[in-house]
């Protein structure tokens, strides 16, 4: 099975379920490696339809204090390109199934070499990329490289992007188009935008590709109210937040995971 069936068979599974996939983003290399490890794998145990794993990089962009501070901390821990890939490989080896997106910037990808990367997140078992610093206009090269490989590369929309825009950068994403619910940077966050359902029942509208927001997603309730609309939800700030404030790392975040399935179900069912 391709990475882009493997990718629509799990919204389809999720479908077919009445609810959303849930897809956690975690940054690969905190609190330290091994750690880290454990978490992911506790985190497929406890329900994830999607995995989201971050690469470190010293300058993201397009992260808030809560994964920069992630991102920081593992890259003391000498996480690099290298670790990432040889973390999924080793995730697999160990029988985890679940589809698995790298988030990247852009320059480490390009200096490790684009069509050489493409080629190794295939290998390593990966299904996708997101590199958020890299406007979709000039991703071409590296999507091209990605296509060859079998690696979905997945492009981002946020509220300000104009609705002809949107339409062409749907186009281009592969898997799945990441909806971006605020304008600016990751982080939990006690609200979401009052507009933000209109928008997304908006970009439903003009596009057949599954949706998944991200971007200040923190509570079930957030979570079950949104995949009501879109495919799937990113959740990533507010699960290293609980990672960082447990005394027992793996347990809390198996328990929150439940929480983000049990809402997601439960607002569907009812």
């Amino acid at each position: 099975m391709s990475a882009l069936e493997q990718i629509q068979r799990t919204f389809d599974l999720a479908r077919a379920e009445g609810r959303a996939a849930l897809m956690p983003y975690f940054t690969i290399g905190y609190p330290d490696l091994q750690t880290s490890f454990e978490i992911v794998c506790a985190i497929a145990e406890s329900g994830a339809d999607l995995i989201e794993l971050g690469i470190p990089f010293s300058d993201p962009l397009a992260d808030g204090p809560t994964i920069q501070y992630s991102t920081q901390v593992a890259l003391q821990n000498g996480v690099n390109i290298h670790t990432c890939l040889d973390f999924v490989k080793n995730l697999r080896e160990q029988g985890l199934t679940t589809p698995i997106f790298f988030m990247g910037y852009y320059n480490p990808i390009f200096n490790y070499g684009e069509e050489r990367f493409a080629k190794a997140v295939s290998e390593c078992g990966g299904q996708g990329l997101i590199v958020p610093d890299l406007p979709p206009e000039e991703a071409g090269e590296l999507r091209r490289n990605c296509r060859n490989h079998q690696v979905a590369m997945v492009h981002l929309i946020a509220p300000t992007t104009p609705p002809e825009r949107r339409q062409q950068i749907a186009e281009l994403s592969e898997g799945f188009l990441y909806v971006v619910s605020v304008t600016g940077v990751t982080g939990a966050r006690k609200t979401l935008p009052p507009d933000l359902m209109d928008f997304l029942r908006e970009v439903r509208a003009g596009t057949k590709i599954p949706l998944a927001v991200g971007f200040g997603v923190s509570t079930p309730e957030q979570a079950a109210s949104l995949g009501q609309i879109v495919d799937g939800v990113i959740v990533g700030s507010a699960l290293i937040e609980v990672v960082r404030r447990a005394e027992q790392p793996l347990r809390a975040v198996r328990t929150f995971i439940r929480e983000l399935q049990t809402a997601m179900r439960r607002n569907i069912a009812g």
